[in-house]
């Protein structure tokens, strides 16, 4: 029993719903999708074409209380193919990578800011 409580991954950042537009590259160029949640550590991309676990991804995130959208790197760590059959919202889990102080900040701000304008929002 305790080797099923390893397989399931932890979360370092509890995660807020909450929908942000999000471009990031890849072989084709930009594309544009919603973060459908968010932390300071992470964020899930709603997305029927995720990148593979392990891909190293360019983020450029546009967070409503900032005049210009920011970038980040970040690290597929988890994908979600789609399946029709399914109630799993398919995508790709982001893992934040050398996030800088300042943009450290501005998330968590963002965070925070969201957990009390939402105080009943369903967390992950």
């Amino acid at each position: 029993m305790a080797e099923k409580a390893k397989d399931k991954p932890t979360r370092k950042s509890e995660r807020l719903q909450h929908e942000l537009l999000v471009a990031y590259r890849t072989v084709d160029g930009f594309i544009t999708d919603w973060a459908v949640n968010i932390s300071r550590g992470g964020m899930f991309i709603n997305t029927r074409n995720p990148l593979a676990v392990g891909s190293v991804v360019r983020l450029i995130v546009s967070l409503p209380d900032a005049a210009f959208p920011f970038d980040l790197t970040g690290r597929v760590i988890r994908v979600h193919a789609f399946d029709p059959a399914s109630d799993e919202m398919a995508g790709m889990g982001i893992e934040f990578l050398d996030v800088d102080e300042e943009k450290r900040s501005r998330l968590e701000r963002f965070v925070e800011r969201l957990r009390k304008e939402l105080p009943d929002a369903p967390r992950k």
